[in-house]
């Protein structure tokens, strides 16, 4: 009888902890920052800085459309216009979520782009929003 009882209630913290993950709310303005001037994430994500010989408007437009097939991945704010977008990405089993910010601005020889990618949970993310900024920049010929 104990055994099913801490089974139980083992079972139902790790449910309550899911809900808790899947349900929090997301205040856009919390993670739609400048990611210019955001400070390097730590151990819980990643910041990659990169000169392009592309006009902004060109390069959020390639990245934007490669972030939108992304299985879990959602636009959460902001537009190719304003120079900055932003988007949260799930984890597949926990939905534990991850934000990755966009940002271009012309230089003289093209755009400098910032990719700011973090989770919100935790203090490590094991280099997922690494793979997944390094994955996008491929991806978009970058």
């Amino acid at each position: 009888m104990t055994l099913k009882i801490i089974l139980f209630l083992l079972i139902a913290a790790v449910a309550l902890l899911q809900l808790f993950v899947r349900l929090a709310p997301t205040v856009p303005t919390r993670w739609h920052v400048d990611p210019f001037a955001a400070a390097e994430p730590g151990t819980n994500g990643v910041k990659r800085v990169l000169s392009v010989p592309l006009e902004p408007d060109e390069v959020l437009t390639r990245l934007a459309a490669i972030a939108e097939t992304e299985p879990r991945t959602r636009h959460v704010v902001g537009g190719v216009e304003d120079g900055r977008l932003t988007y949260r990405t799930r984890t597949a089993f926990w939905g534990f979520p991850d934000f990755t910010t966009i940002g271009a601005r012309a230089t003289e020889d093209g755009a400098e782009v910032v990719i700011l990618a973090r989770a919100r949970f935790g203090q490590s993310d094991f280099g997922v929003n690494a793979g997944r900024a390094d994955a996008w920049i491929a991806a978009a010929g970058l």
